[in-house]
């Protein structure tokens, strides 16, 4: 239990079954250990001022298990032990004993000390320049545990990690999975930046200060795990759709490069024929590689921000707060405002959250596609996320941890992503003028959350059964009624700002607004015409322009054609509905061909699409109401 990353990553469970373990002078092996039996020696080990694994009860030491000496000449196997590392030899020496265990059949592998243990079979120990571990050091395709903890530096090469993620084991990076003591002396230093000041003021006692300092550690240490938890995350969110979004991937790697923001050499990221190469075999990235990704894209984000005005935006300055204790922000709201580092935490905070809960290429994206600037996106994100109430639906799934199963939380925080993306491409493009989150916030809330809550009654046809069979797996899976009704509606709910926009401009209720919009989309069945563009094929960067361009289109001629619909002089949506359906027969029956000829078609390609979008277009110019 020598080492303190080590010894506390072996004492956050009771339910540990350590079976090996190794430092610079022994050999710890327990190939059955006693869970709690063994817990309450490791506590007892770590609580004295010194000790070694010479100092473990060998009583409670599972049969054919000991400490050995790694100064001994050679160890004689146990049948135990040749069980847990697969060995047939009587004898072998310690470092070759070592290397069996670091290939053992076993869970987690977890690394809490220095040394490089694990490389990739295309490199040599010379590439690795741990001389020391030469003769231990395993390659990672020999690796036969299913998860890598690095709570140390440099465990393992990152090409190493690679290479035993495509064998199908699951890790991150030391960066990744260690962040937690960086990212703790960056809230403390933002903490005593302001604490040492209010001293050096008078305002504050340094008695004051270091007491504070100790009531809010545990809340400090919320905020960090908080942070890191959601890093993973997005690790895993990047991860469930790199191979569908390998253009998109490669594009941003490419413009990382191109600006000098990221040597792929160095990071080890593979080349365009690579990753090609991978894209045809149905493979994505590593989580290393998406590891690498994420850090890169928070700190291109922070530092894009810094160049803008958002960190002084009052609205989007908020976020500063988010960085601190509540402690803290309760008793020095003010002075927080007046923080040294104020415009750098408020960068910060966002691009964290919005990579974190966005992916790495979230702004970037909108950014080429709509051709807008990195203030605009962010300020959409921001104004999306609190109209949509987007904080409070995402905890909620995170708090069905161990509750309902994992995949379908992702799956659900996928269908949120869906919703972000829209609706902030929705107001980048309605708000040519620029973006004001407090106004639009206040205007969009309340409308959005009474749709959100009623959307099951205001589909109808093929959009009303997919919500109801979503509300029902969520609802089936353990999740709460409230939440799988929001979630289940997410892949339609970003059209709520089309229809709000309806009744603003035509001064009619939002009901009927909602009710005559899907009504009118089941009519030309343009929800499944959604669902086909949805499905096209991307193939290259511009074809996800057109794509894109394509749904764009879709929204703006659904409004439009809801207008028509609502101007007929009628009280009832589905009276009105019916009246100009009977005024626009033969524009309708122009466009029902389209469909026909669309469904019958063996292969869909983007100019049938371009062709279907410009017939719609010439539907909402020429209908009439009356």
């Amino acid at each position: 239990m020598s080492g303190d990353v080590f010894g506390n990553g072996l004492l956050l469970s009771d339910q540990i079954k350590l079976v090996a373990a190794f430092n610079h002078m022994h050999i710890f092996i327990d190939p059955n250990p006693d869970p709690q039996a063994s817990f309450a020696e490791r506590k007892r080990l770590f609580e004295l001022p010194r000790s070694g694994w010479m100092d473990y009860q060998s009583s409670l030491i599972s049969k054919g298990g000991g400490v050995f000496e790694r100064s001994a000449k050679s160890i004689t196997l146990t049948p135990e032990i040749q069980a847990l590392t697969g060995l047939s030899q009587t004898r072998i020496t310690p470092t070759e004993l070592i290397s069996a265990l670091l290939k053992s059949e076993i869970d987690l592998l977890w690394n809490g000390g220095i040394g490089t243990y694990v490389k990739a079979s295309t490199e040599t120990h010379a590439d690795v320049g741990d001389k020391t571990n030469d003769a231990l050091r395993v390659d990672g395709n020999e690796l036969r545990c299913k998860v890598v903890g690095e709570g140390g530096n440099l465990g393992m090469t990152q090409l190493g990690r690679m290479e035993f993620a495509r064998n199908g084991g699951r890790l991150n990076t030391d960066f990744i999975d260690n962040a937690g003591g960086v990212d703790c002396s960056d809230h403390e230093v933002n903490i005593k930046i302001l604490l040492n000041g209010l001293v050096a003021a008078g305002d504050l006692t340094l008695k004051q200060r270091n007491q504070l300092l100790l009531e809010m550690t545990d809340e400090v240490a919320g905020l960090v795990l908080k942070n890191n938890y959601r890093q993973v995350q997005a690790i895993t969110l990047a991860e469930r759709r790199s191979l569908k979004a390998m253009a998109e991937y490669q594009r941003f790697i490419n413009k990382l490069e191109s600006e000098g923001k990221l040597n792929r050499k160095l990071e080890f990221i593979p080349t365009e024929d690579q990753l090609e190469e991978r894209r045809v075999s149905g493979l994505g990235l590593t989580r290393p590689e998406l590891s690498v990704l994420v850090s890169y894209s928070k700190a291109d984000l922070k530092a894009e921000l810094l160049k803008t005005d958002v960190p002084d935006d009052a609205y989007l300055a908020r976020e500063l707060v988010t960085a601190f204790p509540n402690k803290m922000v309760k008793i020095y709201n003010e002075p927080l405002k007046q923080h040294k580092l104020c415009r750098e935490i408020v960068a910060t905070q966002i691009a964290n959250e919005i990579v974190n809960l966005m992916g790495v290429n979230f702004v970037d994206r909108l950014v080429t596609t709509t051709g807008t600037d990195t203030s605009t996106v962010v300020r959409a994100y921001v104004l999306v996320r609190d109209a949509f109430d987007l904080p409070n639906l995402w905890k909620q799934i995170e708090f069905l941890d161990y509750e309902v199963d994992a995949q379908i939380q992702l799956e659900m925080m996928e269908r949120l992503q869906y919703l972000v993306r829209h609706a902030a491409r929705w107001f980048v493009r309605n708000r040519r003028g620029g973006i004001d989150c407090a106004s639009e916030t206040e205007y969009f809330a309340d409308s959005i959350r009474s749709i959100s809550l009623t959307l099951g009654n205001l589909l109808c046809g093929e959009p009303r059964t997919e919500w109801e069979d979503a509300y029902q797996r969520y609802t089936n899976a353990g999740v709460p009624s409230e939440l799988a009704k929001v979630v289940a509606g997410s892949g339609v709910l970003f059209t709520a700002l089309g229809i709000i926009e309806v009744t603003r401009e035509h001064e009619v209720p939002l009901t009927r607004a909602a009710q005559a919009f899907f009504s009118l989309g089941e009519r030309l069945e343009l929800h499944w015409f959604a669902g086909q563009l949805n499905d096209l094929h991307v193939d290259s960067y511009w074809q996800a322009l057109a794509r894109d361009s394509f749904r764009d289109d879709l929204e703006w001629q659904q409004r439009a054609l809801t207008a028509t619909v609502l101007q007929v002089d009628a009280e009832a949506s589905d009276v009105a509905l019916d009246a100009w359906i009977a005024l626009n027969k033969t524009h309708l029956e122009r466009w029902d061909k389209v469909l026909s000829d669309l469904k019958l078609a063996k292969t869909q390609d983007y100019a049938m699409y371009t062709v279907a979008v410009r017939e719609l277009f010439d539907l909402a110019r020429t209908c009439k109401s009356s």
